[in-house]
């Protein structure tokens, strides 16, 4: 049926449900699912009840792509949003350009600009920089050792975090890549020790991140090299354990607990809905939210899917969300940006480190 025939808005809902990335694809259904709803208890979108189809955003980038794409053509969809990587993004936009809008949810490495590409994530500058600053006005980090999985967005943020490092007088000393589903770090851990590193910019997806955590506590560095991620969230602490996240700081738009109006009455909302044993709330999962979100301020305002004038209605578009008050530069959705460190299996929020 073709989109004009349908009574429905149908999105691509593009998440991963395997590999590393797997263990976010919980937290991002119920997040999108608890947006779809709140958008069908009222009017829907454009008057049109709201629906997902699941994607899976971990399959091979042009798999991906490929599924996408039949679905835009068969007029199946009206729009892509979702969480998945910045590999599985390039692809995508490539078929989605000048076709259907496409809202990307996760923090990204910048320079996205493929027209009708909205980004509601965090990036380098108004999040790892802050960060890595910080860790170093409080924390004393000079030797910074980066390890990343070896895509996109860790090549791409790791060259924000060598510029950085530069700035700072103190050189990256190490800066080392390892192939998405690595599941043994050794060889990362003894250059920790080799170069006399004191910080490990950790850029690593999922359970790659809970296996780096596991093996970094058993080689005896917790408490003597500190860790920050701009990518480690609540499930990946779950995941590993109480000796693993010691001494872990996470920067991002949100944590399960934050203590904000806005975080306190979205995260009321979600376990109402899906009860005390839901998927953790995460930076991850309420970004697929948050692109929900931005997706449905953008078609109100544009009175329309036309990505056209969608991206005129993206112009000053500002708004409250989960997230506190956010506002559109561009194509890019800017936010608070707030830093954590773990507490066991929990994160504790230390300082914010930008505002909107």
């Amino acid at each position: 049926m073709s989109r004009a025939a349908r009574d429905t808005l149908d999105l691509a809902f593009v998440m991963p449900l395997q590999g590393s990335a797997g263990i976010y694809g919980a937290s991002c259904e119920s997040c999108a699912t608890l947006a779809v709803e709140e958008l069908n208890a009222g009017s829907g979108l454009l008057g049109r009840e709201v629906r997902l189809t699941v994607v899976d955003g971990a399959a091979p980038p042009k798999v991906v792509a490929d599924q996408v794409d039949a679905l835009i053509t068969m007029g199946a969809v009206d729009a892509v949003t979702g969480w998945h990587i910045s590999a599985v993004r390039r692809e995508v936009a490539r078929r989605t350009v000048h076709r259907v809008p496409y809202v990307y949810a996760p923090l990204h490495e910048g320079g996205e600009n493929t027209p009708g590409v909205f980004m509601a994530g965090e990036t380098p500058a108004s999040q790892l920089v802050p960060a890595m600053r910080w860790m170093t006005s409080q924390l004393g980090a000079r030797r910074w050792l980066l390890v990343g999985n070896d895509y996109i967005w860790p090549r791409l943020t790791g060259t924000a975090a060598r510029a950085e490092a530069r700035r700072a007088g103190t050189p990256l000393l190490r800066e080392v890549y390892v192939p998405l589903g690595t599941t043994d770090f050794s060889r990362v851990l003894h250059e920790i020790e080799v170069c006399g590193a004191d910080s490990v910019l950790m850029l690593l997806v999922g359970q790659d991140g809970v296996e780096f955590n596991r093996q970094f506590a058993e080689w005896g560095l917790v408490g003597t090299v500190e860790r920050l991620s701009p990518h480690v969230e609540e499930n990946m602490l779950l995941a590993g354990s109480g000796a693993a996240n010691t001494g872990l700081f996470a920067a991002a738009g949100y944590f399960d607990g934050l203590n904000t109006t806005q975080s306190l009455e979205f995260a009321a909302r979600y376990y109402q809905r899906f009860g005390a044993g839901a998927p953790p709330l995460n930076s991850i999962g309420e970004s697929c939210y948050e692109a929900m979100l931005l997706l449905a301020r953008l078609v109100t305002r544009a009175g329309s899917l036309d990505v056209h004038r969608m991206i005129a209605a993206a112009e000053g578009l500002v708004y409250e969300g989960p997230r506190g008050t956010v506002r559109m530069n561009g194509n890019q959705l800017e936010q608070s940006v707030y830093m954590a460190v773990a507490q066991e299996l929990e994160f504790d929020i230390q300082d914010q480190l930008t505002s909107v």
